[in-house]
């Protein structure tokens, strides 16, 4: 779009299916380098991305002209088929339905940058629970615990 101007930051979280401890630290670089690709693929830009074993985080510079939603979609469809293909997971690999997505300013990016750096320090001490209700509670977004990732 000609004449565009815009500043739109957006972490994303989503969990492995039944928070299963499936990504694997021997491969989980591959798997995030492939997930930064389908990002830059889509006309976004990546600024970070981390997670554990059962979760990740991604860190975008989002364009107006993104759907956030058919993004995710298309990460998880395509990275679950990577992480097959590769012979990476033992068992079946997916990743859970629905997502956070969590908007920041500019004067927050060095900030939300190094927490996902750091999350597995992070995670050492905050279960991914804790964390994502956190981070619905600090957003004020309302929610029902019926709708939530199945927590196991």
């Amino acid at each position: 779009m000609a004449d565009t101007y815009s500043q739109i930051y957006i972490q994303t979280v989503f969990a492995a299916q039944n928070r299963n401890a499936l990504i694997g630290i021997s491969w989980e670089e591959e798997l995030f380098k492939y997930i930064t690709g389908i990002v830059q693929n889509k006309g976004q830009k990546m600024l970070s991305i981390n997670g554990t074993a059962d979760h990740i985080h991604f860190f975008i510079g989002m364009k107006p002209s993104c759907c956030l939603s058919d993004l995710v979609r298309e990460i998880k469809k395509s990275s679950s088929s990577f992480v097959k293909d590769k012979g990476f997971c033992k068992s079946r690999f997916s990743w859970q339905e629905g997502f956070g997505a969590f908007s920041y300013s500019y004067s927050q990016l060095n900030d939300v940058i190094k927490y996902i750096e750091n999350q597995k320090q992070h995670h050492a001490k905050v279960v991914f629970k804790e964390e994502y209700l956190s981070f619905l509670n600090a957003f004020e977004i309302e929610f029902k615990n019926d709708y939530l990732f199945e927590w196991i």
